[in-house]
């Protein structure tokens, strides 16, 4: 493409690792609500993004119905994006450019991970980006020589654009490393249909477009239809797949006749940036020749005597340090995991700001006011990865505080997870996260207050269980079947959560249950059935036993959890801890052995015993146990849990034996006997204490 015609770009300041949503509107014009335009629009959002999702170069095309109405449509992902995810993000990309670019015809919008365009005009036909091109900057510079930057960028981009363009995908990731100067990443894709050729002079343009206004700054986007081109000076991928060693003789002459580009200030702009980057000292040139043909001259003879002495020391000093380290085994140097986390972090705070309206992002002098700074007073309780207090906001909404523990080595990743995926989530039976805070070392997440506090305060309280008669008990089995339903079914995401149990289950004020703490939980996609991982985290008690040996879960994970807090409901009973059950080491041996005695009605609760009629007890404690079965297999789906829930003319299969039932006390010695499988599986358990 001509440069002298290049069409107006739209240029903008990016933070590094913005995931916000860009977008660009046509003229091409609008069309009208319930039009057969919009019809045709809306088939396809119905089928393009699985089909993107469905082919292995995660990309699709697609032309609907007839001329004036005809819509063309083109949809890419990143090429190292889950199918999962990016069927997610082309459906969420459907929507946000029907609001974003509300009746236009013409729509491009992109996002970190995926684009899409749709248009009356029939731009599949071309090989260029066109008009749609969005150039995106970092506004702060690198401060370092205007013809080495350039040399360095050129190189990175050049070589990139040259592996990209032959890999069958047309996708590659990649880094330039120049001694004293930062690493430089990059990523570059075009759509997997064009020719080498056609791929290439988009790249080309692309890079002239990055030459021309991207100079010397720390990173930077080139978006459009088909072809984009990143850089930064920090990864944003995991390990690159091209290695760049070797720089380029010299920059060609770049084109500047071009149109200078529309300037707009980014209104998603973070309020935090890594840290500048230092300018290259003489030394640093000396390298840089060197690299350009120079390695071949011979260095002084003392440099030896100079280097190594100082190999020696640099060997002793590591010794040291591995030494101190290992006295100071399992303590984590916070600065360096906050090192890590920044991009993360960052990344995280600049995505929630582009969520709904509904979710707040608090500066922490709010959390310290409304917790009174964090006093015990308004300490409630303690979870997996730090306190949890109660607060109240200027307008007297009274929240829940949970705040990360800086000791908690996996926290971060914990806390992201959570964020992201309850601020996907909407039901009832799932507890409300209003927002976060995300500031220096202090992570926060705020919650809606429920003051009831927590399922097992009641159940396992012989004070207070009587607060909680058969039919609120009822209602809360049920409410925690239909939240669980909607994680593995409804949502628009497949959730296991992997830490179901009587403390995560919240009561508000008229004893609603509402699932809580999504730290462990797994997203799944719709055509997987199951996972593994070898960092098995749980709460002792609750695991089913296929994930406690060898770290494979799956929707009946949670069904097995469900199954023994059916139990502990229905008992007032823990499953296991400090309590023994007859000759046996927990609740499931204990009912299994009642069940096949048909003396199950002894399981009850005493308190519930005379106001559950008989054949409704024996139907819940079946149910239970049939979740808590051995096997897998075996276990029902939580639709299957939900409908036996509701029926009470159904006849339910018998359960076989269920896990861990056959864990006893010697009679011998009168101490636990236990066989527990072993796996290489890294595993972190909870115990759960007796009440809160």
């Amino acid at each position: 493409m001509d440069m002298v015609t290049a069409p107006l770009l739209l240029l903008l300041l990016l933070a590094p690792l913005a995931a916000a949503q860009w977008q660009y509107c046509g003229n091409n014009g609008n069309y009208t609500p319930n039009s057969t335009y919009q019809a045709n629009l809306r088939l396809l959002s119905s089928t393009l993004p699985n089909k993107a999702a469905s082919n292995t170069t995660l990309f699709a095309t697609a032309t609907v119905g007839d001329i004036p109405d005809m819509v063309h449509a083109l949809t890419l992902c990143r090429g190292d994006t889950s199918a999962f995810a990016c069927e997610d993000c082309v459906a969420t990309a459907f929507q946000d450019a029907q609001q974003l670019c509300p009746y236009s015809k013409d729509a491009s919008v992109y996002y970190d991970i995926c684009m899409l365009r749709f248009s009356n005009q029939n731009f599949l036909a071309t090989t260029v980006n066109g008009n749609t091109t969005l150039i995106l900057e970092n506004y702060q510079n690198l401060t370092t020589s205007v013809d080495y930057f350039k040399l360095f960028l050129f190189t990175l981009l050049n070589g990139t654009a040259q592996s990209a363009t032959k890999s069958s995908r047309r996708f590659i990731t990649s880094q330039l490393d120049i001694s004293s100067f930062p690493t430089l990443y990059c990523l570059m894709q075009c759509t997997p249909d064009l020719t080498i050729e056609d791929c290439g002079a988009c790249f080309w343009e692309a890079l002239q477009y990055t030459l021309n206004y991207i100079d010397r700054k720390r990173g930077g986007r080139i978006l459009g239809t088909r072809c984009t081109v990143r850089y930064e000076i920090y990864p944003f991928f995991q390990d690159p797949i091209l290695h760049i060693t070797n720089l380029a003789p010299d920059v060609p002459a770049i084109d500047n006749t071009t149109t200078t580009p529309r300037v707009e200030p980014d209104t998603k702009l973070p309020r935090s940036q890594p840290p500048a980057a230092a300018m290259p000292s003489p030394d640093v040139q000396t390298t840089i020749k060197e690299q350009h043909g120079r390695n071949g001259s011979k260095r002084p003879l003392w440099i030896i005597a100079v280097v190594a002495p100082l190999l020696s020391i640099l060997m002793c000093f590591i010794c040291f340090v591995v030494w101190m380290r290992r006295r100071r085994k399992g303590k984590v140097n916070l600065n360096d995991q906050a090192a890590t986390n920044r991009p993360e972090e960052d990344a995280l705070v600049w995505r929630l700001e582009e969520k709904s309206s509904e979710f707040t992002l608090f500066d922490f002098s709010e959390i310290l006011n409304a917790t009174h700074n964090f006093s015990k007073g308004n300490l409630l309780g303690q979870g997996g990865f730090g306190p949890v207090y109660k607060g109240r906001l200027p307008d007297e909404m009274e929240i829940a505080v949970k705040r990360l523990a800086s000791h908690s080595g996996q926290g971060f990743t914990e806390f992201k997870n959570e964020v992201e995926l309850i601020a996907k989530l909407q039901h009832n039976n799932l507890v409300k996260l209003l927002g976060c805070c995300i500031q220096g070392e202090e992570k926060v997440l705020v919650y809606e207050y429920l003051p009831n506090k927590s399922l097992d305060f009641f159940i396992f309280d012989e004070n207070k269980t009587t607060l909680v008669d058969w039919e609120k008990r009822r209602v809360i089995i049920e409410g925690i079947a239909q939240g669980l339903l909607y994680l593995h079914k409804h949502s628009r995401l497949r959730i296991i959560h992997r830490d179901l149990k009587a403390s995560n289950i919240l009561l508000d004020q008229e004893m609603n249950p509402k699932i809580s703490d999504f730290g462990l939980a797994k997203i799944f996609s719709s055509n997987d059935t199951q996972g593994s991982t070898k960092r098995v985290v749980g709460t002792y008690g609750y695991m089913s036993p296929e994930y406690a040996s060898e770290g494979i879960y799956s929707i009946k994970s949670d069904v097995f959890s469900f199954g023994v807090l059916l139990l502990e409901i229905l008992s007032g009973k823990r499953n296991s801890g400090f309590h023994q059950y007859g000759d046996f080491l927990n609740l499931l041996g204990y009912s299994w052995q009642l069940w096949e005695g048909g003396k199950w009605l002894e399981l009850l609760e005493v308190s519930i015993v005379k106001e559950i009629h008989t054949t409704e007890a024996r139907r819940y404690i079946n149910i239970a146990l049939m979740c808590v079965q051995e096997s897998a297999d075996d276990r029902p789906t939580m639709s299957d849990v939900v409908a036996m829930l509701n029926s009470e003319n159904v006849i339910l299969p018998e359960p076989n034996h269920p896990a861990y039932f056959n864990l006893r006390v010697s009679k011998v010695h009168e101490s636990a006997s236990v066989v527990v499988p072993c796996s290489n599986n890294d595993v972190t358990i909870t115990e759960e204490p007796d009440g809160r």
